[in-house]
């Protein structure tokens, strides 16, 4: 098993290196707009979303899903 601390070093990295092509996105000229929105749209943002809402409430889910194995 993987210790808490080395978790929230993985996600926290997974989260920072997803964030890099939303900045691209953001900063590019808008004629390069087009080639970037779809993958950070749906891609992107939504696993750097998922990411932050593990570290942030990540505890609860694995203590929900804790509970309901062992019943």
């Amino acid at each position: 098993m993987i210790s808490s601390a080395t978790q929230r070093s993985i996600f926290r990295w997974i989260h920072i290196i997803l964030s890099i092509p939303i900045y691209g996105y953001i900063y590019s000229p808008f004629e390069k707009l087009p080639g970037y929105a779809t993958p950070t749209r749906f891609i992107f943002f939504p696993a750097m979303v998922l990411t932050g809402l593990w570290m942030w409430k990540g505890h609860v889910v694995r203590r929900l899903v804790w509970n309901r194995s062992a019943q």
